[in-house]
């Protein structure tokens, strides 16, 4: 062990110091090649962010952080959040059931499955952290940019941003000003899909913003589902009565429908008979049922769990009535008041969320009625000025209440059915300073005090595994076990760092900064709570513009010290039955991993080869394991579970399963983290022609290139989706009076990738999610 850590370490070193080395020669090539005035005009244009809540430039800012505008993510086609990861090497975007959209963010994230889970990458909209995973695919119009931050947020984010954060800002009312934009889509799989945006001035002090989006698809499956189908709106109003005060409200509103996310029956030896992936034959398409079934009942399973019962067939079977029917709005206000010395915001904010959808991803019925209420208000002092000390100060208090009603139902005599009622509190102060020490060099430091506390009230049934007596799973009449509970937690996380401006374009920063995610629940009546996690990062980086402003290079290296990852798995969990007897049954429970560590590189370049030539390629090397991971898994049988992992037999108290049933310890520590490609590497291609004066051609091509990861901590070969390339391309006419016309195809290649992974309870097959097939439209779009 002391040999591995040393080799880490060494091969953390040496990435580090080729950073800086880079870096160094950078600053001496800016200064041998002079920067004639006005040169900071030419060449690749710069993207203002707000990621450390202040604006600054992308380039001056001593952070990990990758920002795309309106138009990048327009050209790439990016249409929803699951599609971000084309222009983010480093993100991992895993669709869930029903509305839930789960992230992976060098390797930290999870599996978010039902109201206890949450994801340890926050997604903010309009500075508004929207706690849950589900409705955030309704936020993709109209924006200004996005930014993706890499690596633990716990001074300035705080709550839940352990791997790091995703900002979407839309845009903003524009004072003095009539405009306006109208696009329509229209593409294979019967695409329909429009957007428009409205800007009006109201006199000199105000001006409102209206947006709305409608999209229309068949689903991408066999059997219907992976379709779109939803309604979006929103509606800005800026009022700025002086140069020093304004407030913007900002209400929007978001309905999803159709079918809902959809999977497919991985072959394998149990289902021998299961169709190839690339026909993407739906898993309730009567030729995967009817090899799920055979599968089930040629296998070595004692009754009752393969029993031919009248209800079996519905319960195994998935079936084409599933569908999603899902409401999410909010409103917020930005108030920002310029007191000379500093700038005071303050951002109020409610959010209510009611996702409704009956589901079959998992291979088993899961339907879903959840209620979701959140207030939220962020206060931010903001240093003015050009002097040495540049701060942040500010306070941040969160409410949550959640109602959820879920069924799932796993097999014949495995049910799990909870109503719950949860209430997330949580508040913060927090601090973050640069101060100049010299000429070109800062020291940066931050700090931050969280208190959290998390109640639950459920009424649980569930019939417990390999129970004995076969029941209706869809009308157990076993009466509900009452669950209350509440926990408590506090931490201080801190950054520390240092930046030296190596040059007039050029950066050098290195800091160590901490993250904390609080522990929960999940559903159990017994032993149903995890610990918090911590993570420690350290990072040494880079960002450089040089030739003429004309090539952006920006290199980072990292190390993470994680320590009790939260993970989350279907496992077995104790509960009880009306007698108060422990019955054992299967759910989506949240284990902690005892440690991981992770370390990589990262590099971002832009190169404007001509005024009519972008190329652009981000790389990420990420090496990512278990050094230590446990869980519990239940086997019909004194055979192990499957999985790759090491198993043993396990008598842990009150997980002791009835004879034939077995217990197992699984033990993963050493294996790779779950979606964590070692190699990401994304290209990028522009060109452009000049057609006439007003009237230019665009021609671009991008691909994505990614190294195997597995999606599951089973390490199945079923759930191991291997190395791949993805590409894109593009060609779009635009006029300067303010016209463009855009087709485009996805994915050329039809590539068959999966997204996401789940092995089934009882029988242990695996349903995956696939990312779209090949698409291609036309969009056509004008500006007024």
């Amino acid at each position: 062990m002391g040999g591995f850590i040393q080799r880490t370490r060494l091969c953390a070193l040496r990435t580090s110091v080729a950073v800086l080395a880079i870096a160094m020669s950078g600053a001496a090539l800016a200064q041998e090649s002079g920067a004639p005035a006005g040169e900071e005009n030419e060449g690749l244009a710069d993207i203002v962010v707000t990621a450390q809540r202040r604006e600054e430039s992308l380039q001056r800012t001593a952070l990990a952080v990758s920002a795309v505008d309106a138009q990048q993510l327009s050209n790439a086609g990016v249409s929803d959040v699951t599609q971000l990861t084309k222009l983010v090497p480093s993100l991992v975007v895993q669709p869930a059931t029903g509305t839930s959209v789960g992230f992976y963010l060098r390797g930290v994230g999870a599996l978010v499955g039902n109201a206890f889970t949450e994801n340890p990458v926050a997604f903010n909209f309009n500075q508004i952290y929207i706690a849950r995973p589900a409705g955030l695919l309704g936020t993709f119009y109209d924006l200004e940019r996005v930014e993706v931050l890499k690596g633990p947020q716990g001074t300035l984010y705080g709550r839940n941003a352990t791997g790091g954060a995703i900002n979407v800002i839309p845009k903003r009312p524009v004072l003095g000003r009539n405009s306006g934009s109208i696009e329509l889509e229209l593409g294979n799989y019967d695409l329909v899909r429009g957007q428009a945006a409205l800007n009006v001035a109201l006199g000199d002090a105000a001006a409102l913003r209206v947006a709305g989006r409608l999209s229309r698809r068949d689903g991408y499956l066999s059997d219907g589902y992976d379709d779109e189908r939803g309604e979006a709106a929103r509606a800005s109003l800026l009022l700025k009565p002086g140069d020093t005060f304004s407030v913007t409200l900002v209400a929007d509103y978001f309905h999803q429908g159709g079918n809902g996310p959809g999977s497919v029956l991985v072959p394998s030896p149990l289902v021998p008979g299961a169709p190839d992936i690339d026909r993407r034959i739906g898993s309730a398409d009567p030729i995967s049922t009817a090899a799920l079934y055979a599968g089930i009942l040629a296998s070595a399973l004692p009754p009752p769990a393969k029993a031919d019962s009248p209800t079996l067939p519905g319960v195994l079977r998935p079936k084409r009535d599933g569908f999603v029917d899902s409401e999410f709005w909010g409103v917020s206000a930005n108030i920002d008041a310029d007191l000379g010395f500093a700038t005071l915001t303050a951002i109020p904010g409610y959010r209510d969320s009611r996702p409704n959808y009956l589901t079959y991803n998992g291979g088993y019925y899961g339907r879903v009625i959840e209620v979701a209420k959140q207030k939220s208000l962020e206060v931010r002092l903001s240093s003015n000025g050009d002097g040495p000390l540049k701060y942040v100060l500010g306070g941040y208090y969160f409410d949550e209440d959640q109602s959820s009603f879920n069924h799932f139902v796993q097999g014949t005599v495995l049910s799990t059915k909870f109503a719950v009622d949860l209430n997330n509190r949580s508040a913060a102060l927090f601090g973050q300073a640069t101060y100049e020490l010299a000429p070109g060099v800062r020291a940066l430091g931050g700090i931050r005090y969280s208190k959290e506390r998390k109640k639950q009230a459920t009424a649980l049934t569930q019939t417990g595994i390999f129970a004995g007596t076969p029941v209706d799973p869809f009308n157990n009449t076993v009466p509900p076990v009452r669950v209350g509970g509440k926990l408590s937690f506090e931490k201080v996380t801190w950054k520390a760092g240092i930046e030296w401006d190596a040059g007039a374009r050029n950066l050098v920063y290195a800091n160590v900064a901490t993250g904390f995610k609080s522990g929960g629940f999940f559903v159990a009546a017994l032993d149903n709570t995890f610990n918090p996690e911590n993570i420690t990062a350290y990072t040494i980086g880079s960002k450089n513009r040089f030739m003429n402003n004309r090539l952006q290079l920006n290199l980072e290296a990292f190390y993470w010290d994680y320590k009790d990852q939260q993970i989350n798995y279907i496992g077995p969990v104790r509960n009880l039955n009306a007698a108060g007897q422990v019955v054992v049954g299967s759910a989506l429970t949240t284990t902690n991993a005892g440690a991981s560590r992770i370390y990589g590189a990262e590099a971002e370049l832009s190169f404007q080869i001509t005024p009519d030539d972008l190329f652009t390629a981000n790389l990420q090397y990420l090496n990512a394991k278990y050094t230590n991971f446990t869980y519990l898994a239940a086997s019909a049988s004194p055979t192990p579970p499957r999985t790759a992992c090491g198993t043993r037999v396990t008598n842990v108290p009150g997980y002791v399963l009835p004879a034939p049933g077995t217990t197992f310890l699984v033990d993963c520590s050493g294996r790779p983290q779950i979606n964590t490609p070692k190699w990401s590497l994304n290209l990028g291609y522009e060109r452009s022609f000049a057609l006439t004066a007003t009237l230019d051609l665009l021609l671009g091509a991008r691909t994505r290139i990614e190294s195997g990861r597995y999606l599951s901590p089973e390490y199945l070969p079923e759930e191991r989706q291997g190395g791949y390339m993805m590409s894109d391309l593009f060609v779009q006419l635009k006029s300067e009076r303010s016209w463009s016309l855009t087709a485009y195809v996805n994915n050329v290649e039809n590539k068959s990738v999966y997204a996401g992974a789940s092995l089934r309870p009882v029988f242990p097959v695996v349903f995956n999610i696939l990312r779209p097939p090949r698409t291609y439209g036309l969009r056509a779009a004008i500006e007024f």
